[in-house]
């Protein structure tokens, strides 16, 4: 949808129209929207303003965050007098009050196109941005599932490198955090986090982070099968290093180190299949899938 060279003329002079106040608020005048719209009395246009009024109010929106009066309006009997009084108008009070005007004022026809317009283009961008949102939020759901998968394939790799206790499998992916978080562990990650002494720390991972440790899991774990591993010290040094390595290109790609990372909303893994992954614990730490 193009707007018009007459469209763009009008859209530019309400947008010049713009005021700021003392306090930052975004304004318009009605007088000065009056006079723009076509009405050649502002006592006309007040009718339109009381309509605008009403429509602000059916639609559930405080008529005092929309419509301000400039200045105090002396009451005569029961009535107001404010043919004098200006009122500063919000942009969704501009909108109410063309949407409520004389379409036959050509003024008025064109506001009502250029809103129409805006708001359809507000839509297709909501859209845009929700359409976004699932991409990337797919994608994380698709790296914390793999990072499982994987995590799996890693424990298997440490059995056959010696690799049979749960605390020495715990001792064992604390190697690769500490390598990763700058000698961190699954326990300080979760605290400087302000994670939930439960919560595992993968599922409150952003894409990126996940990605790391994807890329960490996967090269452990191939090079251990590769080298035929079948020490447990060398299988931590393994892990460490490459988790060192990570660090070191995600810092050079992103120039951001791992551990500040910003902490992203809980990620669950629906399948009841992945609930099988449990967390394997030692005494004192909890090292997660």
């Amino acid at each position: 949808m193009e707007t018009t060279k007459s469209q763009r003329k009008s859209i530019s002079i309400f947008e010049k129209l713009r005021k700021i106040d003392k306090t930052g608020y975004e304004y318009w005048s009605a007088k000065d929207l009056a006079k723009l719209l076509g009405y050649s009395k502002y006592s006309s246009f007040i009718e339109v303003l009381d309509k605008a009024k009403a429509s602000c109010i059916n639609t559930g929106q405080e008529t005092g965050l929309h419509f301000k009066d400039f200045s105090a309006i002396r009451s005569v009997g029961n009535d107001l007098k404010r043919n004098g009084g200006d009122v500063k108008l919000s942009r969704y009070g501009c909108y109410l009050i063309i949407q409520n005007a004389d379409p036959a004022l050509k003024p008025v026809a064109l506001g009502q196109a250029y809103f129409a317009i805006q708001a359809r283009l507000q839509e297709l961008s909501q859209q845009q941005k929700s359409n976004n949102f699932r991409i990337v939020k797919e994608r994380r759901y698709f790296l914390r599932k793999e990072l499982a998968k994987k995590n799996l394939q890693l424990a298997g790799a440490a059995r056959k490198a010696g690799i049979v206790k749960p605390a020495d499998y715990a001792f064992f992916q604390n190697h690769g955090y500490r390598g990763l978080y700058g000698g961190l562990d699954v326990k300080a990650i979760r605290e400087i986090r302000g994670l939930d002494s439960d919560e595992n720390i993968l599922d409150r991972m952003d894409n990126t982070e996940l990605a790391a440790n994807l890329f960490r899991v996967t090269q452990t774990t191939e090079k251990l099968n590769n080298d035929k591993v079948n020490d447990i010290v060398e299988a931590n040094s393994i892990h460490f290093a490459v988790g060192l390595k990570t660090r070191e290109a995600i810092k050079e790609t992103t120039g951001i180190f791992p551990e500040n990372f910003p902490v992203a909303t809980t990620i669950k893994l629906a399948n009841s299949k992945d609930n099988k992954l449990k967390t394997r614990k030692n005494s004192k730490n909890k090292t997660v899938l």
